[in-house]
């Protein structure tokens, strides 16, 4: 690990894009090489969005382009091609975007169209459904060919269900493409040149994940008035299998429920209680309705599953978690008498949200059997999740991953050093440190997760961590001028990553050591184009070095990638 901290990167490509920088743009782009270029990001400092932007060549200027460029073996066509919504197509996908949406050209023209559920290799026939002004996206009608890494997806709802995209991509294939699409994100948003030969060192290979199914801890299923059914299962569905359902929701649908009875990324024993809830709550005799959320009526909202471990036995805990639109738990007395016979289940908890809303965060909170919380071990250290906490839902892999930020911290061993965390969530990353380093001090906006850390704290005996509610969005040029300097610092942004006024400050404190954790790998290398090259249209000047770069797949069979990037003061 010290060979490797020992290397550092710090040559630029030239932007193509001088507007990238621009931290007022919405989107970022990104070129297509040759070969496809599969990175296709949004890049808003404080908003994670759909548009994608493609360098493809402009409307106004494809024919001269085209035309121009015929002797290049990049375009073969003399003529621009735009197809029209509505057109049937027959295409290719050559490479996964980031999001998983598969990356397809029109033969001979250059033109890029997006397709969901489409994978490299595999030949369909798609149909236009929106255009944008440089490229298009597709709906796959029929695959002519499959994919040539194909493999039988093992759940029965993995082509409909939005969780779960590429199941029938064999996983060395999956792990591919994910090290691919942050490299090329690293190269086309960060703007580091993978040409200079310090880059194979700074850019490391994917840790897999030992677990492809049942990896998660904490699943969310939805009910709902009317049950969602594939176009193409209409006809074999009777009318009964149509109305109520539990599940998740059809893609890009907040309103469509696609009925669910086991899912393979969640314990054996929460499909237990998932199928139990199931075979009852149907029943005309309890009187129970699902929510609607056009009429805002209905009882049922969501049913949320947490999986945890007993501190004393290691044997498997469940929290069983029914967010209700209104405040009646006795409705729920049924349906607990029942699943509290798994043994597994050990709470059972009433979240009342009277929102309309469709978040499950409750206004009030009923515990109807067992604990009000449940257990976790993460790096040696138990902690207490409670229904609404923040907590990795893939702990076996989260424990790789923050055994990767400890060694990216490069900790003395004399428990000198101040660590400051950033976007600290329920304090994990800091409170597995903490026992190393002198003082950690936490940033978080949400209220219930600093109690939360503080709880856990003093589980663990920690005394030497100090956690403040605050939002790291809006923040001022007195933030932290209270606190000690730190040595490292540690930031894990959600989706649309950190905002500028925070990557100022970042530039102003010079810490020797940053390591930056994201869950967006397009946002990420955004962030570390302006901390290693600065902004010079805003006179914003960079401070860091690029000394790795890990991508992390937490979670197999998704579009996800986390990524742990060390950075160090130059």
């Amino acid at each position: 690990m010290a060979a490797a901290a020992a290397a550092t990167f710090g040559i630029r490509s030239v932007p193509s894009n001088i507007w990238l920088h621009k931290f007022g743009a919405r989107t970022a782009a990104a070129s297509i090489r040759s070969r496809s270029f599969t990175t296709l990001a949004s890049l808003s400092p404080v908003e994670d969005t759909e548009d994608i932007q493609l360098n493809v060549i402009p409307k106004e200027n494809a024919r001269e382009s085209v035309s121009s460029t015929s002797n290049n073996n990049n375009y073969k066509s003399n003529k621009s091609y735009y197809p029209k919504r509505g057109q049937t197509l027959e295409l290719v996908c050559e490479s996964l975007a980031f999001k998983g949406k598969g990356v397809c050209k029109v033969a001979d023209s250059g033109f890029v169209l997006m397709c969901d559920r489409a994978l490299p290799g595999e030949r369909f026939i798609g149909r236009v459904t929106r255009k944008k002004d440089n490229y298009a996206e597709v709906k796959k009608l029929k695959t002519i060919t499959p994919h040539s890494d194909y493999v039988e997806a093992p759940c029965e709802y993995a082509s409909h269900c939005g969780g779960c995209k590429t199941q029938s991509l064999s996983y060395e294939a999956q792990l591919k493409a994910k090290e691919q699409q942050v490299c090329d994100l690293v190269v086309h948003v960060g703007k580091f040149s993978d040409q200079e030969p310090e880059f194979a060192g700074v850019m490391k290979p994917i840790v897999p994940c030992d677990i492809q199914f049942h990896y998660r801890n904490k699943m969310e299923f939805s009910f709902g008035p009317k049950g969602w059914v594939p176009a193409e299962q209409l006809q074999e569905k009777s009318t009964d299998e149509c109305v109520y359902a539990l599940g998740l929701h059809a893609p890009g649908f907040f309103d469509k429920v696609l009925n669910v009875n086991k899912c393979l990324l969640q314990s054996d024993s929460a499909n237990e209680v998932l199928a139990t809830v199931q075979e009852c709550w149907r029943d005309p005799e309890l009187g129970l309705s699902p929510w609607n959320v056009h009429s805002h009526t209905g009882f049922l909202k969501h049913l949320m599953l947490r999986s945890g471990r007993n501190i004393e036995t290691g044997l498997p805990e469940l929290m069983v978690n029914f967010v209700t639109s209104s405040d009646n738990p006795e409705c729920l007395r049924p349906l607990v008498e029942k699943i509290a016979t798994i043994p597994e289940v050990v709470s059972i908890v009433n979240n009342v949200n009277t929102s309309i809303g469709n978040t499950s965060v409750g206004e009030k909170e009923y515990t109807l059997y067992g604990k009000s919380t449940i257990t976790e071990i993460l790096r040696g250290l138990t902690f207490q999740i409670s229904a609404n906490s923040f907590f990795q839902t893939n702990t076996r892999q989260a424990d790789v991953l923050y055994k990767l930020i400890e060694d990216c911290a490069f900790l003395k061993g004399d428990g000198s050093e101040i660590v400051l965390d950033l976007f600290c969530g329920t304090g994990t990353i800091g409170l597995t440190l903490a026992k190393r380093v002198k003082h950690v001090y936490g940033f978080e906006v949400v209220a219930q997760a600093v109690s939360d850390i503080r709880q856990n704290a003093t589980l663990n005996f920690i005394n030497n961590a100090t956690f403040i509610e605050g939002d790291l969005n809006k923040i001022d040029s007195t933030f932290a001028s209270n606190l000690p300097k730190p040595d490292i610092v540690i930031t894990d942004p959600n989706r649309p990553g950190m905002h500028i006024k925070l990557i100022k400050f970042l530039l102003r404190l010079r810490a020797s050591r940053i390591i930056y954790v994201s869950c967006n790998p397009a946002t990420c290398a955004r962030d570390l184009n302006y901390l290693c090259y600065g902004v010079p249209e805003q006179n914003i000047e960079g401070r860091y070095r690029l000394s790795s770069l890990q991508p992390v797949d937490m979670f197999p069979h998704t579009p996800h990638i986390e990524c742990v990037c060390s950075l160090e003061l130059r």
